[in-house]
């Protein structure tokens, strides 16, 4: 049962809508009965314990998981199986791994305006002036003729996230963007998605730093068992969660 002091979106400014969705592997149901709407300019923290289906959620939001009942809807742009539909709403929506998946062979500035060029058909020279743009939003222009083995794990997923930027997206998704670094170097990426958080990017992540959650969040979303058990402000949620299952997730992140 979904538990929420949030009041709904206006058709006006939902950016993404997602009503009644399922996604199943088998027998094994990874989602089931998504409601979930989300405000232009709104961050979202989802949360919840491994195998609650949060990758799978926002995977299917941009077609990298195909979902197979109710309708996924971004910027007025249904996801279905259509090629035009999905590249429509890729252009739009901007991602970042847990891995960095950056292109070995390509230097920092060849990587961040691979996509701007081959896909929006932008001219070399403003895709070189946008890549440094973003380069600079996430510190790092100085690095921008090295190639990505050269960077530490915490640099190569800032540049993950401006190359995401270089397309730029009216939505980000981040999937678990710090799980595949050095506690030293989560701190600086986090640093970033905080700044992109206060340009009022829309949003949504699926993280465990929960202090980025009671930092940056507008709204956190908490999943078991592929569904949205609890939605709610962070101060509430972190405070006072409505359900016994949020409740002793909370408690085992203390513990």
């Amino acid at each position: 049962m979904l538990h929420t002091s949030i009041s709904p979106p206006t058709a006006t400014d939902t950016v993404i809508s997602l009503e009644n969705v399922g996604k199943r592997y088998g027998n094994f149901a990874a989602l089931e009965n998504i409601d979930l709407q989300v405000r232009a300019g709104e961050k979202i923290v989802i949360c919840g314990p491994s195998g609650s289906g949060k990758s799978t959620l926002i995977r299917c939001i941009n077609r990298i998981e195909h979902h197979d009942a109710g309708r996924i809807v971004v910027d007025g742009t249904e996801l279905t199986g259509s090629i035009k539909n999905i590249g429509a709403v890729r252009r739009e929506v901007g991602m970042v791994f847990q891995s960095f998946n950056l292109f070995p062979h390509l230097t920092i500035l060849e990587n961040c305006t691979l996509a701007p060029i081959k896909v929006r058909s932008v001219g070399a020279s403003a895709a070189r002036e946008t890549a440094m743009k973003y380069l600079e939003k996430v510190r790092i222009p100085e690095q921008a003729s090295k190639y990505p083995a050269q960077l530490s794990g915490g640099q190569q997923q800032r540049v993950a996230i401006a190359r995401a930027l270089c397309m730029e997206p009216k939505v980000m998704l981040f999937d678990e963007p710090t799980s595949a670094l050095d506690p030293e170097m989560i701190k600086e990426v986090l640093d970033t998605m905080v700044g992109l958080a206060g340009d009022g990017m829309t949003m949504l992540c699926v993280t465990h730093e929960m202090g980025f959650a009671r930092q940056v969040a507008d709204r956190v979303v908490f999943m078991d068992q592929g569904k949205i058990v609890e939605q709610n402000k962070p101060d509430v949620f972190f405070n006072t969660p409505q359900t016994e299952r949020a409740q002793n997730f909370l408690r085992q992140l203390v513990h």
